[in-house]
């Protein structure tokens, strides 16, 4: 049977691989039904329909499986552990099944059990790192130590496991020896990621070292803190002995090896279904986990399962510190799910509660940008750069942002002013040295400047279709057609089904003489049209008067100069 390579059957192996006896009369209907909802990561359903196949087949470990993975996918370990358990009496090798046990027996603190087991039956390196912290919880540090330090001689592993390493070192108050192993680099990525950075700077003050824990925070965050690293700055500038917060026992530390391996394996680009099994465990390990519960919303929402995503979101209390990201990505799952209105609401209170945070206002703008709604976009968007640092790295974003919204509502020069405040920040940025020159160009304004950007920025994103097309379309202004053929057949083959490039392909062709070939691109262009789409540029009317008439006489109906007879060169 197929495995991919986390070692995990792939559900479209267990759909095909079933045996005779399953496709019987009486399991066929759940069985069919838990599959659909299961490919359509619609796991509640796929549990209770799993589990009424299985009240019919109670010996198939086919059925068992799915049954177990989609409990997992729900965060349900106790539903999940009965069967589990009756895998592994009867025999089935299951690293889902053996990592649901696994999980069950850390948080029980059974140490001894999970010392007891074949590590590399839920994968030799999560098992490793979790039978070298059970090492911890059974308080043999000498075997832990030379558990980490075997493991980190594998290839590929030794920041991620002196990560825990050094972890496992300050859990005991051996603060020195955890200190060694950041400040020599030896953590590796993992120490450069925001739990790495916090947890660094707070082994360092607990050695009273709180002049370079501010300075790893620094350097680590910039001016891009949030309500909890404030916190932990407060506290160091205080000369407080910032507590050693993220690793209180040895079930902790497990709940770390599954969580790291999920953000590793989703930055990885692994599917988000598998991911979702190692952030639920760390979860289950430790609810108190901000991030992993942060992260597990995020993968619910990817996967579509907006619901399950805002009942997690809606998991993190009131007065926690990460309060305003839960909110943030409540608002975006509400969106997602197409219920605007009440995104809006969850953002407009959270800018009452967290008015200080510029990620709220300038999150309210962009929703609100989205819904045209451009004069209360502006307004938000003011008031994230009142609050963001002149220095900050994400100022131009906002400038981009409030640029956009106000050439959306006519307002031209505020939005030129915009644009340019952007680039001054940021004097490469694609996206802004596309826009900025697209908009001159359809302004038929500076078009030498409006084509030094757009060949900036196709320089700096050549793969970008809709900038290659803003190339191809300053070539079109200035009269240099045979060039705005080239790039325009370029942009089309990178956006193949966009209507507004196609439109566009289907003008150049016509300025060239390619008249049949033009007619070809602008009934293409109409198919591509979405009706539901208001955003978009097309002009479906345009285009359809075109294959009436053809381009020049749709130009000199709309009073526009006549394409010239010879390119400029």
């Amino acid at each position: 049977m197929f495995r991919n390579v986390l070692g995990f059957t792939s559900v479209a192996a267990l759909c095909i691989g079933l045996s005779a006896p399953l496709m019987a009369q009486s399991i066929a209907g759940p069985y069919l039904a838990g599959r659909h909802a299961a490919v359509n990561s619609d796991y509640p359903e796929a549990a209770r329909y799993y589990t009424e196949a299985l009240a019919r087949d109670p010996k198939n470990v086919e059925l068992m499986e799915s049954a177990v993975l989609s409990y997992l996918s729900l965060g349900r370990v106790d539903k999940a552990l009965p069967l589990a358990r009756n895998m592994v009496t009867i025999g089935t090798k299951s690293q889902v099944a053996e990592m649901t046990l696994v999980a069950n027996l850390a948080k029980e603190g059974d140490y001894e059990a999970l010392l007891e087991r074949d590590s590399d039956a839920i994968g030799p390196w999560v098992g490793g790192l979790v039978q070298a912290w059970a090492h911890m919880g059974a308080g043999d540090v000498t075997s832990a130590m030379k558990a980490f330090d075997s493991l980190s001689e594998e290839a590929g592993m030794q920041g991620f496991v002196m990560y825990h390493k050094a972890l496992a070192l300050a859990s005991v108050g051996d603060f020195e020896g955890a200190e060694a192993i950041f400040a020599g680099d030896n953590a590796g990525a993992a120490a450069q990621t925001r739990r790495g950075v916090m947890a660094y700077a707070e082994i360092l003050g607990q050695l009273g070292k709180n002049d370079e824990a501010l300075a790893v925070l620094k350097d680590g965050f910039g001016d891009d803190t949030d309500p909890e690293i404030d916190a932990l700055i407060a506290r160091l500038e205080q000369d407080d002995a910032a507590p050693f917060e993220h690793m209180p026992d040895a079930t902790a530390g497990m709940a770390e090896v599954f969580f790291t391996f999920a953000a590793v394996l989703r930055n990885e680009a692994a599917g988000d279904y598998y991911v979702l099994l190692y952030s639920r465990i760390a979860r289950y390990l430790r609810p108190d986990h901000i991030d992993a519960l942060l992260l597990t919303a995020s993968l619910l929402e990817n996967l579509g399962e907006h619901e399950l995503a805002i009942a997690e979101y809606k998991a993190l209390p009131p007065d926690s510190p990460a309060y305003h990201a839960a909110e943030l990505g409540r608002a975006e799952a509400l969106r997602r799910s197409g219920k605007t209105e009440q995104a809006i609401e969850v953002l407009e209170q959270l800018a009452r509660s967290h008015g200080d945070l510029a990620v709220v206002h300038s999150t309210l703008g962009d929703i609100l940008r989205a819904e045209e709604d451009y004069d209360a976009a502006i307004a938000s968007y003011d008031k994230a750069l009142d609050l963001t640092s002149d220095g900050a790295r994400a100022r131009w974003v906002l400038y981009y942002a409030r640029a956009i919204a106000k050439e959306r509502s006519g307002d031209w020069d505020g939005s030129e002013a915009d644009f340019r405040a952007a680039l001054e920040l940021n004097p490469e940025q694609p996206q802004v040295l596309n826009y900025l020159g697209y908009s001159l160009v359809e302004q038929e304004r500076n078009l030498d400047e409006a084509l030094d950007m757009i060949e900036r920025a196709v320089a700096a994103s050549p793969e970008s279709g809709y900038i290659v097309d803003s190339l191809g379309w300053v070539f079109y202004r200035l009269g240099r057609y045979e060039e705005a053929v080239e790039q325009m057949e370029r942009a089309v083959e990178l956006e193949p089904v966009d209507p507004v490039v196609n439109d566009h392909l289907g003008d150049v062709y016509w300025a060239v003489g390619r008249q049949r070939e033009a007619e070809f691109q602008w009934r293409r262009a109409l198919s591509f049209v979405d009706k539901s789409d208001a955003d978009s540029e097309a002009d479906p009317e345009r285009m359809r008067r075109k294959l009436e008439v053809g381009l020049d006489a749709v130009l000199a109906e709309e009073g526009a100069a006549p394409l010239k007879v010879a390119a400029d060169e």
